[in-house]
């Protein structure tokens, strides 16, 4: 061969370095090539994702309503006699306690009269002294003859007319004493306040509303479930008390716990619905009658419920599904039917098996059918 030409030396040793490169190349990337089928390794073996396993258990079932505060006794504090208001004990407004004096009217008329009512019960009791002891006396005398029959029942007859004037007596006292307790307003029941409607020194008269008094624990949170829901209500009614949790409406996070304690006996037939009333402690008076709340009654437990993490269910237009790893390790799509929640978990009526492998991440970029290496992700759920 011919190679004393220096044009055709050159390209002959450029061609040796070319193809030494390209068997280098090939000796260090080609195996992996090849087996992926032009893939690398990493792709075939597909994506990481976590997942978990759903898990059975027992769920709380809940029926949600909005309803109002409403006051166990709300009283209007009334004057019962006639007289000037004299005193206010207890400012507007006030939380006062059963007994506690609150409003005084004049007393000086009721004390004239309780006085005088003394008076006279001591006056008839010495008048009915010397009718009894004439009678007596009297009842001696007839046995000799010393006094007609006629004379002897006068004078048991002015005796029993001296203890009936005492009786009297004692009844206008005890109403002399009445009269002057009306003097004092007192709370029937502890309870706020709200603002007096007379002031003191006002000339007030038997039945005028002075103020008004609500109780305000513990308290109703009255609401109206629809028609529909009153079997299951009842259902679980009898098994017992029925929990309930009362939240103020608008961003409130603190809850009052109590029990339903009512329901009405009949169906309003121009809404549906009937009333209800849970009883909620409110030891701290924070919730006040004529309040928006939402009520949430428990109405029973779904038992055995198979339950999955609320962040693994996706949704499109033919409905709610899950992405799971297949046996083979591919990602399946499975359309399901859910049920209630409980915190971050959420019951799959259908579509899942106890053992699915339930993808919890990366769910944007995996699909149907693709590879995937799952990791599992113990204690999550």
């Amino acid at each position: 061969m011919n190679i004393g030409k220096p044009g055709r030396l050159r390209v002959f040793v450029l061609s040796g370095v070319i193809l030494f490169g390209a068997l280098f190349v090939a000796g260090k990337f080609g195996s992996r090539f090849f087996l992926s089928g032009g893939k690398s390794a990493s792709s075939q073996m597909g994506m990481p994702v976590p997942v978990v396993r759903g898990i059975r258990k027992t769920v709380p079932l809940y029926k949600e309503y909005i309803g109002t505060t409403e006051a166990i006794r709300n009283v209007a504090l009334q004057a019962m006699v006639t007289g000037y208001l004299k005193d206010q004990f207890v400012p507007d407004g006030s939380d006062v306690k059963k007994g506690m004096l609150i409003y005084r009217i004049d007393q000086r008329n009721y004390r004239a009269a309780l006085d005088q009512a003394e008076a006279q019960v001591e006056r008839d009791k010495a008048s009915f002294e010397y009718a009894r002891e004439n009678q007596r006396r009297n009842s001696l005398m007839v046995v000799h003859g010393d006094i007609s029959k006629d004379a002897f029942q006068q004078s048991t007859s002015m005796m029993h007319q001296a203890a009936s004037t005492i009786l009297a007596d004692k009844a206008a006292l005890d109403l002399a004493r009445i009269n002057m307790g009306y003097t004092e307003i007192r709370a029937p029941f502890s309870g706020r306040l709200s603002r007096s409607l007379v002031y003191t020194g006002t000339l007030i008269n038997t039945g005028t509303q002075i103020n008004t008094l609500v109780q305000l624990d513990p308290i109703y949170a009255t609401f109206n479930p629809p028609e529909a829901d009153l079997a299951d209500i009842l259902k679980n009614r009898v098994h017992g008390k029925m929990p309930a949790t009362v939240r103020l409406s608008g961003n409130h996070s603190k809850t009052y716990n109590g029990n339903l304690s009512f329901i009405d006996n009949v169906i309003d037939r121009q809404t549906g619905t009937f009333t209800a009333r849970v009883t909620v402690p409110n030891t701290d008076k924070t919730l006040i009658p004529g309040e928006w709340v939402h009520v949430r009654l428990h109405i029973g437990d779904r038992q055995n419920a198979l339950m999955i993490p609320q962040t693994a269910v996706g949704s499109n237009q033919i409905g709610k599904f899950v992405l799971v790893v297949s046996k083979d390790n591919k990602v399946e799509i499975r359309f399901v039917v859910l049920g209630v929640m409980d915190g971050d978990l959420i019951e799959a009526v259908k579509g899942i098996s106890d053992d699915d492998r339930i993808i919890v991440g990366n769910q944007q970029k995996i699909g149907p059918g693709m590879p995937v290496v799952p990791m599992e992700q113990p204690g999550k759920i």
